[in-house]
């Protein structure tokens, strides 16, 4: 599904990538970091990491974070120093289900701009 991923990303006006699941669902806080923890699942990281590479403000991250720890989409996984590190709970049921879809939703972009290029060639 990686290549999928790779193959898929779209580019804004401004050069900023755009993935399917951002194109489907908006360019929201919330689905933008949802992106980023799919997208980089096996590792963990600080909140600070997180919300820099999802691309959202400290006061909107701020808001969401704890809904998110709530409802155990993300779990706390080791301490470094001051810095506590998290991931996608990839055990949580709701988040397999997300992970499915957004594998789906991009299969079918990829699909659908092969055999774009296919009837242009």
């Amino acid at each position: 599904m990686f290549i999928y991923k790779l193959f898929v990303i779209k580019y804004m006006e401004n050069g900023e990538e755009k993935s399917v699941l951002l194109e489907y669902f908006g360019d929201y806080p919330l689905i933008k970091i949802l992106d980023f923890l799919i997208t980089s699942r096996d590792m963990d990281y600080s909140m600070t990491e997180i919300a820099k590479n999802s691309n959202v403000g400290w006061t909107a991250f701020s808001e969401i974070w704890p809904q998110l720890i709530k409802k155990n989409i993300v779990e706390f996984t080791r301490k470094i120093g001051n810095a506590k590190l998290y991931k996608l709970n990839t055990q949580n049921l709701w988040v397999k289900e997300l992970i499915r879809m957004d594998n789906l939703i991009t299969k079918l972009e990829t699909n659908k701009i092969l055999k774009e290029k296919e009837i242009r060639v």
